[in-house]
């Protein structure tokens, strides 16, 4: 939890919240849940399970998309407004899987897809980076004749958005980041040892066997993915400064993957960013409160 949520009392904290301009979300909540998000207490403790990855509905429609050497799968769900979803590394697009519905009962457009090498996609030799797969994001709106897309990112797929942001501006209308870190510094050295992390560690490897065109690959995979993880992104202040879609830093209080301070750092730096925490979940608040989640989403596509 944050210091500036590490608070007694409701009135406290939502003077805190107004002060700070931070998007509380628990205040309408009540206060037993604003005081419950503000001093760490316990209220079921959703941020400590990870709950099934859901599977993904009946798409509209869904495939593969020969982009950049691999075929990328993505499916499409509703009709509106498109908002294009991107998982985090190592998971896949049932991430989404209750957030869909959703979004889709609000007039949107889904669109999901599985980065390279993860979930139902193809890899090449190449080295994993996060501009790659930026191309491939924007490959596959190519392909799929989107000129422009509101693209809502967790974790590595936060990072491929704000990727994007900084040198394709004019494919995005707005940018929802869900625990993003814009350099490596920005993750928690201790998060290897999160239960909840390490059982997300353990839950990939069975879905990548699941659904990989080469299941027996998780380990070349997974090192693959870590030693990205050790390198990337970096991202500059300058560039960051520079971007110019509209944008909300998003996490969890309970964020056992990101520093609080470069979520702050991020909102900060970022012209126009709006810092939006959610109170009651980590680094899966998809998973954790689905409903939580999409309304948050929601609010910043309005």
């Amino acid at each position: 939890m944050t210091r500036d949520y590490q608070l007694i009392g409701f009135v406290t904290a939502a003077r805190r919240c107004l002060a700070t301009g931070v998007t509380c979300l628990a205040l309408f909540a009540g206060p037993n849940a604003a005081l419950a998000a503000a001093t760490g207490g316990a209220a079921g403790e959703p941020w400590q399970s990870l709950p099934p990855t859901p599977p993904l509905p009946a798409p509209a429609k869904s495939g593969y998309a020969p982009v950049s050497g691999i075929r990328m799968f993505y499916a499409v769900f509703g009709q509106g407004s498109p908002v294009l979803l991107l998982h985090g590394g190592l998971g896949n697009s049932n991430y989404w899987g209750e957030v869909i519905p959703i979004l889709v009962r609000n007039h949107y457009q889904v669109i999901v897809t599985d980065s390279r090498g993860h979930g139902r996609s193809t890899r090449t030799a190449e080295p994993y980076s996060y501009e790659l797969m930026a191309s491939d994001v924007l490959a596959l709106l190519d392909y799929l004749k989107l000129t422009k897309v509101n693209l809502v990112g967790w974790s590595d797929g936060a990072i491929i958005g704000l990727a994007i942001a900084m040198r394709h501006p004019e494919r995005l209308r707005r940018l929802f980041a869900y625990g993003a870190n814009s350099d490596p510094s920005g993750a928690r050295p201790d998060m290897e040892g999160n239960a909840t992390w390490t059982s997300y560690i353990e839950r990939t490897r069975g879905e990548y066997r699941q659904l990989s065109p080469t299941p027996q690959d998780y380990d070349t995979f997974l090192a693959q993915i870590q030693a990205m993880w050790a390198q990337q992104p970096n991202f500059t202040a300058a560039q960051l400064q520079r971007i110019t879609v509209r944008t909300a830093i998003v996490d969890g209080a309970h964020d056992e993957a990101i520093k609080p301070e470069h979520t702050r750092y991020l909102s900060r730096t970022i012209p126009g960013a709006k810092l939006i925490i959610l109170p009651d979940v980590s680094h899966f608040g998809m998973l954790q409160n689905p409903q939580e989640f999409s309304d948050a989403v929601t609010d910043v596509l309005k």
